[in-house]
Parts: C-alpha cells; sequence; structure tokens
C-alpha cells in the first residue's frame, strides 16, 4: 500500500506523452515554430480586422495556432499533474507557461479588434463563417463586457498571476503536506491523499476507517490558513473581474461564458437538497444496520453494503468490463476503448506527487489522456469509464465541430462521463441473476455514481454559492468561516440520520474545483441528462443511442438547452431533475428491500 516514486512505478501503468511530442526536443522546436507564427500573424492582422472576410480568415488562421498552443501546454503540464515533487518538470512547466502567455498576449488584440469593426461587418463575418461561426456570435454576446484593447492585452499578460491561488493550492496540496502514519490495534498504516480518498474511504474495518479519517483531517487542519487564504485570493480576484467587465455579479459573471440562467444554477442546488437528502438519509440508515455501527458518522458514509462481495478488479480485467459495457454505443466506441489501453492514454500509477481524483484532458483529433489512482477496486472501473466518457465526447465533437466549437458548454460537460458509468451499472446488471450480486451492482451505483456526482459535488455547490454571497456583499472568507460554513452544509443534508465529527468541516479543503469557477454543480447538471438519457436507451435501444451520439457530436454548437433537447429533453423545466431523484429513490428502496430479503435487515 506504500506509495512509490514516480520513477519507479511500471511503466506500463503510466500514460504515453510521447503521442502528443515523440521527445522534449519536438516539443521545443514546435514552440519556436509557434512563436515564430504568431509574430507573423500579428504583423498580417493588427489593425486589419475592419472587413467580414478579414475576419473569418484571421480567426481560421487563429485556430491552426490555438491547436498548436493546446498541444504544448497539455504536454507540459500533463507530465506535472504525474509527478508534482519533480522540480525539474515544474521548471519546464513554468517555461511553456510563461511562452504561452506571451504569444496570447500577442494575438489578444484579435477579439478586441473584431468587436470595434462595423456592425454590418460583424454580423457579415457571423454569417460567412463556418468553423468559427458560434465563436463570433459569442463575441457579439460579450461585447457589454469586454474592456479597452490596452487593457485586454493587460489582463492577458497577467494570466498567469490570475493563476497562483490554484498553483498555491496544488503545491501545497501535492508536493507539500506530509501526512504521518497511524496506528489501528498495534498496526500502522500509511497515510496520503488517494490513500484516504481511494482507499480508507472505502474500508470496511471501522476501526481503521474512522482511525484514517480522523488522522487525515488532524493534518489537513495545519495546512487551512493557508488553503483558505488561497482560496480567498481566487474568489475575490473573480469578484474583481465580474466588476471590471460589468456584471451584476459574480454569478452572472461566472454562469455567461455556461449560457445558463441563474434559475437553472439555484433549482440544481436547491431542489437537490430538499427532495434527494430523505432518500441518502435513508441509505445511511441501512449502512447503520447493515454494518452494526454505533452510529453512522460522515466518515462511514462511503463504505459498501456489501464489502465482501466488493471484488478486486486488475486493470486487464477493467478493461473487458468497460468494453463490453459500452459497446451498446457501437464499434467505433469500443475502437476508442481498446486504444485506450492499447495505446496507453490512461495513467493507472499511484506515485507520490501525483493530483488525486481523476481527469481527462482531450487533444483536439489526436486522443486524451485520463489521470486516475488505480486501487483494484469496482470504484475505479467506474472510474476508467467516467473519464473515457470525455474521452469519447471528444472522439465525436472533435471529428464533426472546429477547434472553435469542439467544447460543450460547462454546464453539460459531465453527462457524457456519468452516462457511462450508468451503462456500465446496468450491464452488470445484466450479467448474472443473483439477489446479492443485484445490490451489489445497484449499490455500487449510489455510493460511485450518484453520491459523487449528486451528494459529494452537490454540497460543495451549496457550500461555493454561500462563499460567493459573502464575496459578493463585499466580505471575504478564512479558515473558520469556511469551516463553519461546511459544517452547517453538512448539517443541514444530512439531519440528524448523520453525525458529523470533527474534521468534516474540512472536506472544503479537498477539492480543486473550486478554483474552476460554478463547475461543481455541473456534475449533477450533467448526471440529470444522462440518467434520462441512459432510461431511454433502455427504453428505445438503437434510435435513443444515435441521438446520444448526435449530443456528443454537437460539441459546444448549441447552449445547453438546444444540447439537451438533441438528446430528446427540455431542461427548461424542473421534470428531468425530479425524475432523476426519483430515479435515484427507487434505486434505494430496492436496495433496501434487497437487504431485507437477503438478510432480514429493515429499514424505514
Amino acid at each position: 500500500m506504500k506509495l512509490l516514486n514516480r520513477k519507479d512505478v511500471p511503466v506500463q501503468e503510466t500514460w504515453d506523452l510521447s503521442l502528443i511530442y515523440a521527445t522534449e526536443n519536438d516539443m521545443w522546436d514546435d514552440l519556436k515554430k509557434t512563436q515564430t507564427e504568431v509574430a507573423r500573424f500579428a504583423r498580417a492582422y493588427a489593425g486589419h480586422l475592419t472587413t467580414s472576410d478579414t475576419i473569418v480568415r484571421c480567426l481560421d488562421e487563429m485556430e491552426q495556432i490555438l491547436i498548436t498552443i493546446s498541444r504544448l501546454w497539455s504536454y507540459s503540464s500533463l507530465a506535472l499533474e504525474a509527478d508534482y515533487t519533480d522540480n525539474a518538470l515544474r521548471e519546464r512547466d513554468e517555461k511553456v507557461a510563461t511562452a504561452v502567455t506571451a504569444m496570447q498576449k500577442d494575438m489578444s488584440f484579435v477579439d478586441s479588434e473584431i468587436l470595434q469593426a462595423p456592425e454590418d461587418e460583424l454580423q457579415e463575418a457571423a454569417k460567412k463563417a463556418k468553423g468559427c461561426r458560434v465563436h463570433i456570435q459569442d463575441l457579439i454576446a460579450r461585447k457589454p463586457h469586454m474592456l479597452s484593447p490596452e487593457t485586454e492585452r493587460t489582463l492577458t499578460a497577467l494570466s498567469r498571476t490570475m493563476d497562483v491561488p490554484y498553483t498555491i493550492y496544488n503545491t501545497m496540496k501535492l508536493a507539500d503536506i506530509a501526512f504521518d502514519p497511524f496506528t489501528v490495534n498495534g498496526k500502522e498504516y500509511p497515510l496520503g491523499y488517494s490513500l484516504f480518498e481511494d482507499d480508507y474511504e472505502l474500508e470496511a474495518d471501522t476501526a481503521v476507517r474512522r482511525a484514517a479519517f480522523r488522522a487525515f483531517s488532524d493534518t489537513l487542519k495545519k495546512y487551512s490558513n493557508t488553503t483558505a487564504a488561497a482560496y480567498n485570493a481566487c474568489v475575490t480576484q473573480e469578484k474583481t473581474m465580474s466588476e471590471l467587465r460589468g456584471f451584476r455579479n459574480v454569478y452572472d459573471s461566472l454562469l455567461f461564458d455556461q449560457k445558463v440562467t441563474r434559475e437553472m444554477y439555484d433549482r440544481q442546488i436547491d431542489l437537490i437538497t430538499e427532495r434527494l437528502a430523505p432518500h441518502m438519509r435513508r441509505y445511511a440508515r441501512l449502512l447503520e444496520k447493515i454494518h452494526h455501527l454505533d452510529k453512522v458518522t460522515f466518515a462511514d458514509l462511503k463504505v459498501a453494503v456489501d464489502p465482501e462481495y466488493d471484488p478486486r478488479v486488475t486493470i486487464e480485467e477493467s478493461h473487458r468490463y468497460v468494453r463490453d459495457a459500452l459497446a451498446i454505443l457501437g464499434e467505433d466506441y469500443t475502437d476508442m476503448v481498446d486504444r485506450a489501453y492499447r495505446e496507453r492514454w490512461i495513467d493507472f500509477a499511484r506515485n507520490i506527487g501525483k493530483s488525486t481524483g481523476g481527469f481527462c484532458a482531450g487533444q483536439y483529433r489526436i486522443n486524451s489522456f485520463i489521470l486516475l489512482n488505480w486501487n483494484d477496486r469496482m470504484s475505479d472501473v467506474f472510474t476508467v469509464a467516467h473519464e473515457l466518457g470525455h474521452a469519447g465526447q471528444s472522439m465525436y465533437s472533435d471529428r464533426a465541430q472546429s477547434f472553435y466549437d469542439s467544447d460543450p458548454s460547462t454546464y453539460l460537460v459531465e453527462a457524457p462521463s456519468t452516462m457511462n458509468e450508468l451503462l456500465l451499472a446496468h450491464h452488470l446488471l445484466k450479467t448474472k441473476e443473483d439477489r446479492r450480486f443485484r445490490r451489489w451492482v445497484l449499490s455500487s451505483l449510489i455510493s460511485n455514481t450518484y453520491y459523487h456526482n449528486f451528494v459529494t459535488h452537490l454540497r460543495e455547490a451549496w457550500y461555493q454559492r454561500e462563499v460567493y454571497r459573502i464575496i459578493d456583499e463585499g466580505g471575504s472568507v478564512n479558515a473558520d468561516v469556511l469551516s463553519d460554513l461546511f459544517r452547517k452544509n453538512l448539517e443541514l443534508f444530512w439531519g440528524k440520520d448523520v453525525e458529523i465529527p470533527e474534521g468534516a468541516e474540512l472536506t472544503w479543503m479537498r477539492q480543486p474545483h473550486y478554483y474552476m469557477g460554478l463547475y461543481s454543480y455541473t456534475y449533477s447538471a450533467g448526471l440529470t441528462l444522462a440518467t434520462q438519457a441512459m432510461l431511454r436507451i433502455e427504453r428505445e435501444g438503437k434510435s435513443a443511442v444515435e441521438d446520444w451520439k448526435k449530443f456528443l457530436s454537437a460539441g459546444g454548437t448549441q447552449d445547453p438547452v438546444g444540447l439537451a433537447r438533441i438528446a430528446g429533453f427540455d431542461i427548461t423545466t424542473d421534470g428531468p431533475l425530479n425524475a432523476t431523484i426519483d430515479y435515484i429513490g427507487s434505486v434505494i428502496d430496492e436496495i433496501c428491500r434487497l437487504t431485507e430479503e437477503i438478510d432480514g435487515i429493515k429499514v424505514e
């Protein structure tokens, strides 16, 4: 269980970044060529963006530059994500980031000058454009919030400074925090971020699980003031930018690019808080009874309903599980899954200094790279399926759309990923007819997919909204304020059914999403659409699958309401969300019913 240094992990468990550049020298050569191209581009277009033809031609040429810049940054930053303790990688990433920021500054004139063009030329450009049509339309919508060209250039030059709070958070979390081992019944256990989140939180032994929680929380506490200072700097900066750009409040500023109304944002948080809590409290009471706990605490909520039935899974076995589950999406999708394993798109390794959690970074029209920390559990298989959902969307949208239009609104970016988790669970249900097996699959669906996206991230979203309310009113936050907020947050959702022990309030320290604007709430939004689309696939089969692929292929060509309509749903109402909450409740009801049949344990 001890974490290895990066150099000591098996190479077959790491991703192969040579798929982006064969060697580091190739990356530096491409960087130099791109710097030369940016200089030529600036000479050719600065001061000349006055006609529709020139505007379209400029954006078409800039697209190729942006694609290359994306690859340069990915090659450098992904290597660092795998090992934040490697100072050589950190230094290289700094050099690349500095060069990229300079190039972006040199191209910052484009958007400002386009918006200064005559209105008729601007509208004509939107009509003539193909790959950059939506980009121009978005620019027109953003016009009231654009600053002077000189100010925009300055802000671009300062973009790396704007990222400092997140850099501080990640460096402290992944390079500086040192966890001492803890002891239970005379046995010593190592501790680290990934060990706690990927192993101990799921540990069946209550004494070990709770001791790990206490030890983990005690260490986090030592870094709470620094973490709070970094986060306060981030949200204060976001408030300042919202004011500079003339938004009414920070919420409107952060939701603008998502193309989402405040009503859709608030509905996601408030409706789940109100209607899902009773179902999840019942699930907590089930855990208390089935594990014979003296009480159920926050530290117990991720333990499996039936730990003895939770199979250990190898990386090789996960390939088969995921491939079979996603076969319903077609041969092109399973081919992508095979390539991901064969060509080493996935970084499975657990090592010191590696980012926690999981993510997928797509490379336009090349392939995606997936990071996770493999722990031989079925929950890891769900994570692989989840991240391959992002890769699948990239594959379809990259084929169909320009670089500008390839990414959907953040509001629905988690729909393809969570859809794959649902497909995995429903595939497993069809592989064996056995009550205990069925309960295990359904409880995995609750403890992995719905707990993570509808509870963990939703509670983060509630907390985040309260933080922005304080900031919007001219206040600031510190460690005590953030901890008090998060404790109230947890108590509101879990009520008297779950004890919130000391240390649970520090959960706000564990999530990097807070440095990414209003992101946490989008997990439940995406899973809402995914749940309804999955149920439609179950009912209708091929026609629903084809609509889902059209949704994936649409990229960012429409707003979230339009994208959801492609998949067959109207998200302007609370119907899909209510139906999804009802579905979660029905799954928990079935788990409780099966538990009564199998173990004679009844939960009201």
